[in-house]
């Protein structure tokens, strides 16, 4: 999808330089993915201690391991 975007440029120069990225569409691409992947953090955060996540993190870390979830 196409769309026109004012962007500072000292912003995403910065951006730029931190995500090592060639391009503004690479950095702008990282950028909302990384934005996406805090969110799921903090949701599953929030869901610590209320009983809808049964295992603990050590044992989460284990099955992304194995490559089981």
């Amino acid at each position: 999808m196409k769309t026109l975007v004012d962007i500072d440029d000292a912003l995403l120069k910065k951006a730029m330089t931190l995500a090592d990225t060639p391009t503004k569409k690479e950095t702008i691409r990282r950028a909302l993915e990384e934005l996406i992947r805090a969110g799921n953090r903090q949701s599953l955060k929030a869901l610590a201690g209320s009983g809808v996540v049964d295992m603990t993190v050590s044992e989460l870390r284990r099955a992304r391991r194995r490559g089981t979830r």
